[in-house]
Formats: structure tokens, C-alpha cells, sequence
């Protein structure tokens, strides 16, 4: 066994530290690699992050229906967990129809939730949930276009770092510049995303500066959004109910596997009980809808899972290596926070509000009473449209840093 884990921490490493001269990162079954069309591995040296590498059609069985060209890409960009080497990630574009306007239309750089952390549960090659159609199939008709990373690793061959915020913002930021050249295209971008693409779109802000100056972007639209990857893990072992059963374990076993990129000598054993191990390497392949479904079968919930330490254990390997390096976002924040959010705590996504301000970013917050995590998003879109409208126009943004509850008739 440990000639094995010895095998597995030199692959993952390797896999970590590929640089431009070969293919990228070495593939690995075991971190979620396959099932997957030739189309998402790239052969040759990498060119400056942000460059098209192709383009296909998408099939429209994985698309946006009435899209007016949909697109699935394959584009450079940078190694986000150590900082350095290029790698290839996979996304998706897609057009309004009909003829752009003039001057061409916005493009909304969306950033996705939690999919798992298996190639073949890239929104690009297994598609999209029936919410984030319809709120994607929204913008379409407002006359967006939209680009949609599936990040790294996620489709194309290495570890999906799953929650990290460098590696999410370097996808996002690098699938607009592979797109902003395309005709019919404004050039005024907004970024939005949901969870994990709450997550990315923050984490996007906050990279930009330094990572992508020429990359411009008028505001952010986050939704659900984790703050603290190691409070997030600290407050799964808090839920109300230890003895409840807790779909929402699956985010955490996803955690798990990120932790082992990070340090791979980490056992499951030292975080999780013989209950909870099986579903852990499930989820290795496992998309999150499935997961969802197979965690509520096998009854999981924080009470039988959870090792005595294991927070502990796994909070001291993600530590600050997975979190945002400042909270300072130098465009307009919009934030949607769900009052009965069920997998990021509310509390902890109002205080990303008042910390972010504090760290001078005008966020504008607001807070929907009764909206869970998912509900959130639909509540808030006659909200974000103002604030994207507004946006795109050059206004200014007034700080909403401690919001009050809204009503659905708010």
C-alpha cells in the first residue's frame, strides 16, 4: 500500500508540474481522466495563455436551445495551483441569434457550479443542469453572449483542483481572452457565476489585476458564494443535525480529493470513516447529481462520516493555499446570498460582503429571504440585471455591504 501511495504522489506531482514543452499534465484515471473525446487533449507546445487552440461545433443535445451558434472550445492557459506551466482547458461558446447589434454584443463569462471532478462532468461534454439552461437561456435573449469555462483539469487531462481560486480565475479569465477577438463581440465583459462559479467569479476579480491587466471586465456577479474553503470544511462537521442525512457531503468528499493534489500522502481514513470511504472513491467518477442521489442511498450524514480530527486534518492541508490572496475586487461585486442557503452558509457569505468591503470593494449584497442555494439564483436575476445594466454603462455602484432580507415581492 505504501509502494502505491509513493506511485500516486509522484504522478500527481508530475501532473502538477507539466510545462508547455510537452502535452500538459500527465493523464490519470484515478484523479477522474477519460471518457472524453479526442477534442479536449492538445499534442503540441502551448502558446501564450489565452489563445484558441479549436473550436467544434456543440452538439445541441449539451447546448442552450435557441442558441444562434454554439460552440465547444479548446484554449491555453496557466497551471493555476502552482502558479506556473501552461495547460489546455476546454469551454464553450455561445451566440444569440439572430444578427449582433451594432457595435456587437456584451459577453457574460459564466462560471459554473459544482459538476464533480471526472472529465466527462464538464458542462462542455455532459451538459447542464435544467436551472442553469434556463438562466443562461435568459442572457442569450437579453442579447449576451456567453463564454463558459469548464476549468482546469475538468475535461482535459489532470486534476481538477476543485474550489481553488487561482486555478478557477486563470480559467475564466483566460476563456475571455480566447474569445474577445471573435466577430460580433462588443468587448464589454461581465463575469458571473454560481458556488463553485461564485467562487471563480470572485476569485477572477481578484486575479485579474495582476494575472490578466488586459483583460477588462465592468462588474462580477456572484452567487452562493464559499468564502473560506477551510471554514467550509469546518462548518460540514457543524450542520444542525450531526445524525441528518446530508446530500451536501458530496461537495466535501470533492474537497477531499483537491486536498490529495495538495498533499498526497493524505489517507482517507484520517478524514473519513469506513462508511463514508467507498463513496469517496465513487466519487473519483462520479458526476454531482448522481453523487448527490448515491450519498442520500448510503445514508451519509456529518455523524457517520466524519473522522474525530478529520476537519482538522483537511483544514491544515487546504489551509490558505485553496482562498482568495486578498478580497480586494476592483470592479462593481454584485452578491446573491440565499437566507436558507443549505450548502454555503448564509452567515459566511455575508461576511465575505463586509470583509470584501472592508478591503475596499464596492459590493453591492443582497440577501433573499426563504431562497436556498439554487433558489437564489433565479431570485436575484431582475436584481443582477440592474446591476449589469448599470454596469455596462459606466454608472457607479452604491455599497450595499450589510443587506436586509428581501421578500419574493421586494
Amino acid at each position: 500500500m505504501g509502494a502505491y501511495r509513493d506511485l500516486r504522489a509522484v504522478m500527481v506531482v508530475a501532473a502538477l508540474a507539466a510545462t508547455s514543452a510537452a502535452a500538459g499534465p500527465v493523464s490519470d484515471p484515478r484523479q477522474g481522466d477519460g471518457r472524453v473525446s479526442a477534442f479536449y487533449s492538445w499534442d503540441a507546445a502551448l502558446p501564450a495563455p489565452g489563445t484558441l487552440l479549436r473550436s467544434e461545433p456543440l452538439d445541441a443535445t449539451v447546448g442552450l436551445p435557441g442558441a444562434g451558434r454554439q460552440l465547444r472550445l479548446l484554449y491555453s492557459s496557466t497551471e493555476g495551483v502552482t502558479g506556473e506551466g501552461a495547460i489546455a482547458v476546454s469551454g464553450a461558446l455561445f451566440f444569440p441569434a439572430g444578427d449582433p447589434p451594432p457595435g456587437g454584443w456584451p459577453l457574460i463569462a459564466w462560471a459554473h457550479g459544482t459538476m464533480g471532478v471526472a472529465d466527462f462532468c464538464a458542462p462542455s461534454w455532459h451538459g447542464r443542469s435544467y436551472r442553469d439552461i434556463a438562466f443562461l437561456q435568459h442572457w442569450l435573449q437579453a442579447g449576451f453572449a456567453i463564454v463558459a469555462s469548464d476549468y482546469q483539469g475538468l475535461g482535459t487531462p489532470g486534476p481538477h483542483p476543485y474550489v481553488m481560486a487561482r486555478p478557477l480565475a486563470y480559467g475564466v479569465l483566460d476563456s475571455i481572452r480566447a474569445v474577445r477577438g471573435m466577430a460580433g463581440l462588443s468587448g464589454q465583459v461581465v463575469v458571473v457565476g454560481q458556488s463553485q462559479g461564485g467562487r471563480a467569479a470572485f476569485a477572477a476579480g481578484v486575479y485579474q489585476p495582476a494575472y490578466a491587466p488586459d483583460v477588462k471586465i465592468a462588474g462580477i456577479v456572484a452567487m452562493g458564494t464559499p468564502s473560506s474553503v477551510g471554514g467550509a470544511i469546518a462548518n460540514a462537521a457543524r450542520a444542525p443535525d450531526q445524525d441528518k442525512v446530508n446530500p451536501a457531503i458530496s461537495n466535501l468528499l470533492y474537497a477531499i480529493l483537491m486536498a490529495e493534489q495538495l498533499d498526497p500522502t493524505l489517507r482517507p481514513d484520517e478524514v473519513l470513516t469506513g462508511k463514508a470511504q467507498p463513496l469517496l472513491e465513487h466519487a473519483r467518477g462520479t458526476c454531482i447529481a448522481r453523487l448527490w442521489n448515491d450519498v442520500r442511498a448510503a445514508g451519509l450524514s456529518a455523524a457517520n462520516t466524519l473522522q474525530p480530527g478529520g476537519v482538522q486534518r483537511l483544514a491544515a492541508i487546504v489551509g490558505k493555499k485553496a482562498d482568495y490572496p486578498s478580497l480586494r475586487v476592483p470592479v462593481p461585486l454584485f452578491m446573491a446570498i440565499g437566507s436558507e442557503d443549505e450548502e454555503v452558509a448564509p452567515a459566511a457569505q455575508l461576511q465575505l460582503a463586509r470583509d470584501a468591503c472592508a478591503a475596499g470593494s464596492t459590493v453591492e449584497a443582497h440577501l433573499y429571504q426563504g431562497a436556498s442555494h439554487s433558489g437564489a439564483v433565479d431570485r436575484s436575476v431582475p436584481d443582477s440585471s440592474r446591476f449589469i445594466a448599470k454596469v455596462l454603462r459606466g454608472e457607479a455602484v452604491a455599497a450595499v455591504c450589510a443587506p436586509v432580507p428581501q421578500g419574493p415581492a421586494d
